[in-house]
């Protein structure tokens, strides 16, 4: 087995960065509201999953799947990973390989899964998100679901460590100026929730990186 997922299944069975590496990517205000996002769920938090799947390229460098949403849906027009709310009496793996079959045809079964992250609460749409990490052996064939998804892409793990590749600007969102960081990687920025995901899963990178 590649020595990455090896580490990876060791390392997500002990206690993790979790918020302290999540806040690293989130976007700070500036003007307006200038408390943190809340980091504790609502008691009425809606339960949903997104599946980080890796697989290694023709380069034996790992990638990891990025879907662009189609404009008309919920965060529309963002990056973001596989995934979506949960059904009635679904556990968080569940509910990562259905969405990633409903939105980019992955076969549940293909995919081998490695552990999870930290959750994380996105109080703009009230929803407590699992982040479930898996791997394919070798890169997938997709089947894009318009009504979710308008593009379906890889970037390397490599790509998100090059400072070259992280930006920080200030935006104006929901009447209020947030100073926000984002990876440019895309001509869509990589930025918010699904950064903040992703930046955990990248600390865990340097870890192995640091110990190779």
């Amino acid at each position: 087995m590649d020595p990455l997922i090896t580490f990876l299944q060791q390392r997500l069975e002990h206690p993790l960065p979790g918020k302290s590496s999540q806040l690293a990517m989130a976007p700070e205000p500036v003007t307006g509201n200038t408390r943190r996002r809340p980091m504790t769920p609502a008691g009425d938090a809606r339960q949903s999953s997104v599946l980080i799947l890796l697989f290694p390229n023709d380069h034996q460098k790992w990638e990891l799947i990025l879907t662009l949403r189609t404009p008309s849906i919920n965060h529309g027009g963002q990056i973001s990973l596989p995934g979506g709310r949960a059904e009635s009496g679904e556990r968080p793996l569940q509910t990562a390989l259905r969405e990633a079959r409903e939105e980019i045809g992955i076969p549940s079964q293909d995919v081998t899964v490695i552990g999870q992250l930290s959750e994380l609460y996105v109080s703009h749409s009230n929803n407590q998100v699992v982040p479930v990490v898996g791997y394919l052996p070798e890169r997938p064939r997709f089947s894009i679901n318009p009504a979710e998804v308008e593009e379906v892409f890889a970037i390397e793990l490599d790509s998100l460590l090059h400072k070259k590749n992280l930006t920080v600007e200030d935006w104006n969102l929901r009447s209020h100026t947030y100073r926000v960081p984002y990876w440019d990687v895309h001509q869509v920025p990589l930025w918010g929730a699904t950064a903040m995901i992703l930046h955990e899963l990248l600390d865990l990178y340097r870890e192995f990186l640091d110990a190779s």
